[in-house]
């Protein structure tokens, strides 16, 4: 069953942006995700929307999604955006 990292995100430095998005790249890669949403089209919010940016990517299995958050370099890739960004994060499964 496909799993999925749903990302909504507003970003306070660019430049930390910038390196996240690198790192977090590589370790989606690792694990076959796939972007489906990336955010940089105009989003319209009609409900009580705080963050500018959607991010999902999916993956073939909740274990893949999960060892990709675990793994070194999206760990590197967080360290990154804690400080420079508020986010909702969050890893679930999709339906069969």
């Amino acid at each position: 069953m496909s799993a999925y990292f749903i990302v909504r995100c507003t970003y306070k430095n660019m430049d930390a942006y910038q390196n996240y998005a690198k790192y977090a790249g590589i370790a989606v890669n690792k694990f076959n995700g796939n972007f489906i949403i990336k955010g940089t089209e105009e989003q319209y919010q009609k409900e009580i929307g705080t963050h500018q940016k959607t991010v999902v990517v999916e993956f073939n299995t909740i274990l893949d999604a999960k060892s990709c958050y675990q793994c070194d370099d999206y760990q590197k890739a967080i360290k990154y955006i804690l400080n420079s960004s508020s986010r909702d994060f969050i890893i679930t499964e999709g339906l069969e």
